[in-house]
């Protein structure tokens, strides 16, 4: 394979936004390819990612550009919440594989606009799925795994909260972060319940956004003249390995097995990360992905968070943007944003929620489930500059 870059990235703000998901994905699109600094007809092919918004998501993106056409390839991708980092991924792999020389990822989604209030998403909507036809929820799966957890470890409710007053701080400095207004530990614990020990503040809400980056080769970096471009150091996903007997609802198998795919590709370990943007869905999920990448031992990601180790001035800050906990979930966009925000980062544009010398990030995000595993699908990427 031959290196790939990003030479161009846009994130939308987060929230409950008018715009539906194709002028969404088109604003982050258009973002995109005017920062990477080339023309609309230099893109070569464009995979667009997308959970809930239909069919032909992709065309109804780039036809809002006046980019459909023959000049154009458009390859639609869902992978639930996933969707926008398959994506990136496949765009990356076209420009590495030497199929292309740029080409664009997208993840876009409006939710809000299309969907009730108070309606759960459940694990799968599959029929054949046990789960799924039984009505699993997400945050009843995200409080079973909590609780199993501070059963197992000395974490405790306050150990949730905290995850969530720091993300929050995180986001106060953020201009397109959705919930912008810090929150103590108090009002955390406080707020109502939804699946014990989970309160909301602990969940993720559903919003609308849309990320989008340019990929290219270093022969186009070079003809740019791009000082300091962004290379894609490592680019992975698998799919969740299914097991029908006992699952250790505390580990996360994918996270694990792709995390070690993504080190070994890139030469890259914890110790040399310097942000990570994870798919914190629920406040558990931030101490359970701590110990699945390897920056902590298994049992021990509440007392990372507590040395202080996962925030500013610590080993890695992890969701400096306020990860979906004060952002949402837009689940399509989730991952594209992520890249997107983690582009950002390492070049120096994140102004007062710039992560200090930021030279290595991590992207993590994971879609979706079926019976007997954590998750359908999870795609990892790596950047370095």
């Amino acid at each position: 394979m031959r290196d790939a870059y990003i030479i161009g990235g846009y994130a939308t703000e987060t929230g409950k936004l008018k715009d539906d998901f194709n002028l969404l994905g088109a604003r982050a699109a258009k973002g995109a390819i005017e920062d990477a600094g080339v023309k609309a007809k230099d893109i070569e092919r464009a995979y667009v990612g997308n959970a809930f918004n239909g069919n032909a998501v992709g065309q109804s993106v780039f036809a809002v550009l006046g980019m459909c056409g023959e000049n154009l390839p458009i390859t639609n991708v869902e992978g639930y919440c996933s969707s926008g980092g398959l994506a990136i991924h496949h765009a990356i792999d076209d420009v590495r594989y030497g199929k292309h020389e740029i080409t664009i990822g997208v993840g876009a989604e409006n939710l809000t606009l299309h969907r009730g209030t108070g309606t759960a998403f459940a694990i799968n909507f599959n029929d054949p799925n046990p789960e799924g036809m039984h009505g699993m929820p997400m945050p009843g799966k995200y409080g079973s795994r909590a609780r199993v957890y501070m059963n197992e470890t000395d974490c405790t409710k306050e150990d949730l909260a905290d995850v969530v007053v720091r993300v929050r701080r995180n986001a106060a400095k953020n201009p397109r972060a959705w919930m912008r207004k810090p929150v103590t530990r108090e009002e955390v614990l406080a707020s109502r319940m939804i699946a014990d020990p989970i309160t909301l503040l602990m969940c993720c809400g559903i919003t609308d956004a849309a990320g989008a980056v340019v990929i290219a080769s270093e022969d186009v970096v070079k003809r740019l003249g791009i000082s300091k471009p962004v290379k894609v150091a490592g680019s992975v996903m698998i799919s969740g390995p299914v097991d029908v007997g006992h699952v250790d609802s505390t580990g996360d198998d994918i996270t694990e097995l792709a995390s070690a795919m993504l080190y070994k590709e890139a030469g890259i370990g914890p110790e040399d990360i310097d942000l990570c943007e994870i798919h914190d869905a629920f406040a558990i999920c931030e101490l359970l992905y701590y110990e699945a990448l390897g920056f902590c031992k298994k049992g021990e990601g509440f007392i990372y968070q507590r040395e202080g180790k996962s925030d500013h001035g610590g080993e890695c800050v992890f969701s400096p943007r306020g990860g979906l906990l004060a952002n949402g979930h837009p689940v399509g966009g989730t991952g594209a944003l992520q890249i997107a925000e983690s582009y950002y980062q390492l070049k120096g544009r994140c102004g007062d929620y710039q992560v200090d010398n930021a030279k290595v990030a991590l992207a993590h995000v994971t879609g979706g489930g079926i019976y007997g595993a954590e998750h359908a699908v999870a795609t990892l990427h790596m950047l370095t500059v």
